[in-house]
C-alpha cells in the first residue's frame, strides 16, 4: 500500500527572481536569477545535483519541448532535465517531479525551477488556445475573465448571494492583497489600493473588474529538494519538509453533465482531501497556518477557500469580510501579494507560491513574516472551472 510522502523530502533551498516587466533580460537570465539564489540557500555546489524538472508553459525560447533549455541555461553537469507542462499548475507539476525522485531513491539532491517570459508573447493576458488534442473535447473558446466570471454567477445563485455583498468580499480579497504585496520587493505591483477603487474600477467581466485580474508578469522560481537526513548532514538546523503533494485532474464529468453546478472546483476538494489525509490533518481551518491559492481572478481565491475545507460552504464571504484571512487573520492568505502582485508567469506560479511558504516557515520573510506559523499550504490551478487541474502543496517544519 502506498504510504505517501510525508517528512520523506525537504527542500534545501529556494529561490525567486524579482517578477514584473523584465525587458530588461530573457527567460534564461531570469532562470539563472533563480537558480543562484536557490543555489547559495542550499549551499551545495552545482555538480551535486542529480536531475531537474522544468517547468514553462509557453515555448518561448524556441528551443523545442526539451530540457536543453535549463540545462544550458545553468551549464547543469549533464544530468536529466525533464521539461514538464501542466496547464498553469506546471510549477507545482516540476516540483512534484524533483519531490517523488527524491522521495523514491532515484535522486539524493533534485532541482525543479519555472520560468515564464509572458510579456514577450505581445498578449495582454494568456495566449490564445491554439487547437490541438484538448480544444475539441473541451471546446473552452470564451476568455479567461469571461470564463471565471461565470464561476461567480453560480456561486451567487447557489448560495444567494446579493451582488453588491460578492462585490464588496472579492474587492476586499484584492485590497488585501495589494496590502500584502505592497511589503515584498519581489512583486511586481506594489501599491496599496482601496476597496473603493477596487469595486468602481472599470469591468473586465461582471462581476470582475479590473483589480480582481491578475496582471501579465515575467519570472522564475526554484527548489532544491533532497531527504531531510542529507539536508541535516549539509548543516541545515531547521528543516522545512513536504508533508503533502497531490494533484487532480478534470475528466470531462464537469462539462459532460449537470451533476456539477458551476459554483465550485471539483478537482481542488478531491486533492485538497488527498493532501490533508496524507499529511495527517483532520481540521485544516484549526491547523493549516498560513496559505498561497491560485488567486487568478478575486472569486477564484473566495470559492477556493471553501473548496481546502477552510470557510465552511457558502461561508467564505463572511469570513473574508471578517478579517480571516488577512495578514493579522487567523489563517493568512497571499501573504506575499499572490499572483494580484505578482501577475501569472504560468511555468513559475506553483514554485513561487511555495518559496513564501518556505521563507515564512523559516523565519526569513522580513517584515510579512508570520508570528510562528506551522503549517503553509498552496494551491495551484490550471484550466478553467469547467476544466482544470489543482494541485496542492503542504510544507511544515520537519517532525
Amino acid at each position: 500500500m502506498a504510504a505517501g510522502i510525508k517528512d520523506k523530502v525537504a527542500i534545501l533551498g529556494m529561490g525567486c527572481s524579482k517578477f514584473g516587466e523584465r525587458w530588461d533580460c530573457g527567460a534564461e537570465e531570469l532562470m539563472v536569477e533563480a537558480f543562484d539564489e536557490a543555489m547559495a540557500d542550499a549551499g551545495i555546489d552545482v555538480s551535486q545535483l542529480d536531475a531537474a524538472w522544468f517547468s514553462t508553459h509557453y515555448e518561448e525560447i524556441n528551443v523545442g519541448k526539451g530540457g536543453l533549455p535549463l540545462s544550458t541555461a545553468l551549464r547543469l553537469p549533464n544530468i536529466a532535465v525533464t521539461r514538464v507542462e501542466n496547464f498553469c499548475a506546471s510549477g507545482s507539476e516540476a516540483f512534484r517531479g524533483a519531490v517523488y525522485a527524491v522521495a523514491s531513491g532515484a535522486a539524493d539532491i533534485a532541482l525543479a525551477l519555472g520560468v515564464e517570459k509572458l510579456k514577450d508573447t505581445g498578449y495582454g493576458g494568456l495566449p490564445g488556445n491554439l487547437g490541438g488534442t484538448l480544444n475539441p473535447q473541451w471546446a473552452a473558446n470564451g476568455s479567461a475573465p469571461g470564463n471565471f466570471a461565470q464561476l461567480a454567477s453560480a456561486y451567487r445563485a447557489k448560495h444567494g448571494v446579493n451582488r453588491d455583498d460578492l462585490k464588496r468580499a472579492i474587492a476586499h480579497i484584492s485590497v488585501k492583497s495589494h496590502d500584502n504585496g505592497a511589503r515584498n520587493p519581489k512583486a511586481h505591483l506594489r501599491k496599496p489600493i482601496t476597496e473603493d477603487q477596487a469595486i468602481n474600477a472599470p469591468l473586465i467581466a461582471e462581476p470582475l473588474g479590473l483589480f480582481d485580474c491578475c496582471g501579465v508578469s515575467d519570472g522564475a522560481a526554484a527548489a532544491i529538494v533532497t531527504t531531510p537526513e542529507i539536508a541535516r548532514s549539509l548543516g541545515k538546523e531547521h528543516i522545512v519538509s513536504v508533508k503533502a503533494l497531490q494533484l487532480a485532474l478534470s475528466n470531462g464529468s464537469e462539462s459532460g453533465h449537470n451533476g456539477w453546478d458551476g459554483s465550485y472546483f471539483h478537482t481542488t476538494r478531491i486533492a485538497a482531501a488527498k493532501a490533508y489525509k496524507e499529511a495527517g490533518i483532520s481540521k485544516p481551518r484549526e491547523q493549516v497556518s498560513m496559505f498561497e491559492c491560485h488567486d487568478c481572478f478575486s472569486i477564484t481565491e473566495l470559492v477556493t477557500m471553501e473548496d481546502l475545507q477552510l470557510s465552511p460552504e457558502g461561508g467564505a464571504i463572511t469570513d473574508v469580510m471578517d478579517g480571516f484571512y488577512d495578514a493579522d487573520g487567523a489563517i493568512p492568505c497571499q501573504i506575499d501579494g499572490g499572483l494580484k502582485c505578482f501577475g501569472h508567469p504560468i511555468g513559475a506560479s506553483g514554485i513561487r507560491m511555495l518559496y513564501e511558504m518556505y521563507l515564512q516557515l523559516s523565519d526569513r520573510a522580513g517584515e510579512r513574516q508570520l508570528s510562528g506559523p506551522s503549517i503553509g499550504m498552496t494551491h495551484n490551478l490550471g484550466g478553467a472551472p469547467s476544466s482544470n487541474v489543482a494541485a496542492v502543496c503542504i510544507v511544515g517544519a520537519y517532525d
